[in-house]
């Protein structure tokens, strides 16, 4: 334990340091993009907590989350209205307001950095799973795309690029404390850490970076964006004109094709929603996506909501289209996005606003773990915000995949940052996992990301069509992270609520009253100890 401290700062400066951490947050993310500012948000919320009270230090970091939340997900209230928007930041902020809390009772304990990447890992896993799947949305880990943390992740995934960069930010906070009471040395340890963390990721690029498999096997993909005719909700409501777009640039793709100036691919690859129209129950929609499929001359992935099980649901699938066999292997969306494709408690969450009422059929959660077979690889596929999802995206992996789809529709959040952090997930996917990612999308941004994350190919301006046409690895070789799983996630958490049992104890210790051994005891202390 640490028996010096140095000064707190005042509660109103505490809260603005707070405030300027959570912001700090959104600049490390894109569209901003300057992952760094992950190291300096962790560090000022661990200053503006670092001791204080349990109740003081919780509204502390809920001030901190709701800084980073609110303007982080902004996009969200862009068509739907801002209560949604409002009711998302301001609830999910709560596990900040926990998460500060814990801060500086583990911050007591030795290795104070290491104790603030653990907290930061149990952050993430209340967060990432509850309620209703709980929203992983702007995890510390999908900062780091760019940075060289990112190889982090294909040793122990997401939940240990959190860690790192947390550490890294807690040895920030701890040079700032140090440096503040004069303690030069301590403070140079502080960086010493944050200089460290970088480094070694840098380091790991050369054991962990992405080698072919021995056949050194490639296949040649395409992917369309066929574009949508409005931007936002409405697009649903001209569903036909989107298939027809997707439709249109498959059959210029397979004139472009036939013509020699282009390769033939060996999958082509639409997006979610391409077909807003039922194939199974619309005969023209079924012949004009077979057309296609036939013409191209390969298996396509087609994105299509399907009707039922019943007047009131529907499901959001990947279809495996053959150009001989027809319609073949399904994925349907395993999480389904609450209140935005299911409405939970739905009588509650329309009192609340009336825009619940926009979603009048509920989306259906599908099975399995999202392995595809029927194409010339084994494809996972993954439908739009589950590529935030830990288990969800290594599932397939771990079953077989060797190129991994991200398939999204993005037309909801117009030309906002929504589309370039679901791109910053896909290329820290592509690190984890050892895999081509391609992120495939009706209005942009779609992207081939190598196994290494670096982006090879991508769209234009969002709300145009585009074509790409590439010769991606596809591997069958599994990163550690594939092998270990979660279990680094669950070993952080656990050794973050470890860490708080000594320091209970010591609070404990801390409470009982001292014995003045120059006051002699009472009677009924005396018999008290007697018979002790």
């Amino acid at each position: 334990m640490r028996p010096v401290r140095a000064p707190s700062f005042a509660t109103r400066w505490a809260a603005l340091v707070a405030v300027v951490g959570g912001v700090l947050g959104v600049v490390a993310f894109p569209r901003f993009g300057w992952w760094p500012a992950a190291f300096a948000s962790v560090a000022a919320l661990s200053v503006a907590v670092d001791g204080r009270r349990v109740r003081t230090a919780a509204w502390l970091g809920y001030l901190y989350g709701c800084a980073f939340l609110l303007p982080l997900v902004q996009w969200t209230g862009i068509y739907v209205g801002p209560v949604p928007w409002l009711l998302l930041g301001f609830a999910f902020a709560a596990f900040f307001a926990l998460l500060g809390a814990v801060l500086p009772l583990l911050a007591r304990l030795p290795g104070g950095p290491l104790w603030v990447g653990a907290a930061w890992v149990l952050q993430e896993f209340l967060r990432d799973r509850i309620p209703f799947g709980g929203f992983p949305w702007g995890r510390l880990a999908f900062s780091q795309a760019e940075s060289p943390l990112r190889w982090f992740a294909a040793l122990g995934g997401a939940p240990l690029v959190t860690f790192v960069v947390s550490v890294a930010g807690g040895g920030l906070a701890v040079a700032v404390r140090e440096v503040r009471a004069r303690r030069l040395r301590s403070g140079a340890l502080g960086v010493a850490v944050l200089v460290a963390v970088p480094v070694v990721g840098a380091v790991l690029a050369w054991p962990l970076g992405p080698a072919p498999d021995r056949a050194g096997r490639s296949e040649t993909i395409a992917v369309i964006q066929g574009g949508l005719p409005d931007r936002g909700l409405e697009f649903e409501d001209r569903a036909r004109q989107v298939l027809d777009n997707h439709v249109r640039q498959t059959l210029l793709l397979a004139e472009r094709v036939r013509r020699g100036t282009v390769a033939r691919p060996d999958l082509v690859l639409w997006p979610e929603n391409a077909s807003d129209v039922d194939p199974f129950q619309d005969t023209a929609a079924y012949q004009e996506i077979d057309a296609a499929v036939k013409a191209v001359g390969a298996p396509v992935l087609v994105g299509a909501i399907l009707q039922g099980p019943g007047p009131t649901h529907r499901r959001n699938v990947g279809i495996l289209w053959s150009p001989t066999t027809g319609p073949g292997a399904q994925y349907v969306k395993r999480h389904p996005v609450p209140f935005a494709e299911y409405i939970p408690l739905r009588s509650i969450a329309e009192a609340v606003s009336s825009d619940a009422k926009n979603v009048t059929q509920d989306m259906v959660a599908g099975t399995g773990n999202g392995l595809l077979r029927g194409g010339p690889v084994p494809v996972g596929d993954v439908i739009c915000f589950e590529v935030a999802y830990d288990d969800l995206v290594r599932s397939s992996v771990a079953a077989g995949a060797q190129l991994v789809v991200v398939q999204t529709n993005n037309a909801t959040f117009g030309h906002t940052a929504e589309t370039y952090q679901q791109l910053a997930m896909s290329q820290l996917r592509a690190v984890e996992l050892g895999r081509t990612v391609v992120q495939v999308a009706t209005t942009g941004k779609s992207a081939v990301i190598g196994p290494d994350g670096r982006i090879r190919d991508s769209s234009g301006a969002l709300f145009t069509a585009a074509v790409l046409v590439d010769r991606v690895p596809v591997r069958s070789v599994r990163t550690p992270a594939t092998r270990v799983g979660a279990v680094p996630e669950y070993v952080l958490s656990l050794v973050a609520l470890a860490g708080l049992v000594p320091v209970a104890a010591l609070r404990r210790r801390e409470r009982r009253p001292a014995v003045d051994l120059a006051t002699p005891p009472t009677d009924g202390a005396q018999k008290e100890m007697v018979i002790t």
